[in-house]
């Protein structure tokens, strides 16, 4: 019998504040320049999508979240072969932890205008960057209600 095939399950957060959008630079270990991503991470055994969104933003950035809204799910094979199940969440920033560490391979955490963001495609860890910021810009968001986690 064949071992059944699963993707990676990843959550990330489109976080607002002040018409600016908090993002990651960060460094890949399958690639020799950092990248720019929204705050984002694996999902571990026993946690909620919920969980998962705010412990990733907080390790990642610094920053407490609470997620708002759900701007979907993406299905993204990556170019190193890995599929990934992205649930993406919108999230307010409620308080930073300016004491605490960033994850390994976190270089930084930056508040950034659209444009900015928009201008630095080339180094975006996946075109969902911008679509994700695109959706959320265009009002495309559900309520969370629509999560179903018992």
């Amino acid at each position: 019998m064949t071992e059944r095939w699963r993707p990676n399950v990843t959550v990330a957060a489109v976080v607002v504040k002040d018409d600016c959008y908090l993002m990651v630079e960060e460094q890949p270990a399958d690639t020799d320049r950092p990248v720019l991503n929204q705050p984002a991470g694996h999902l571990e055994q026993g946690e909620t999508l919920l969980e998962a969104v705010q412990r990733e933003v907080l390790e990642e950035t610094r920053w407490e979240v609470e997620a708002t809204g759900y701007l979907g799910v993406a299905l993204f094979s990556a170019p190193n072969r890995t599929t990934y199940l992205r649930h993406t969440f919108l999230c307010s920033a409620l308080l930073e932890h300016s004491d605490r560490d960033l994850d390994d391979g976190i270089i930084g955490a930056h508040w950034m205008r659209f444009d900015e963001i928009e201008r630095l495609a080339s180094i975006h860890r996946s075109h969902l960057v911008l679509e994700v910021l695109r959706q959320h810009r265009a009002g495309l968001c559900a309520p969370l209600s629509l999560i179903i986690e018992s």
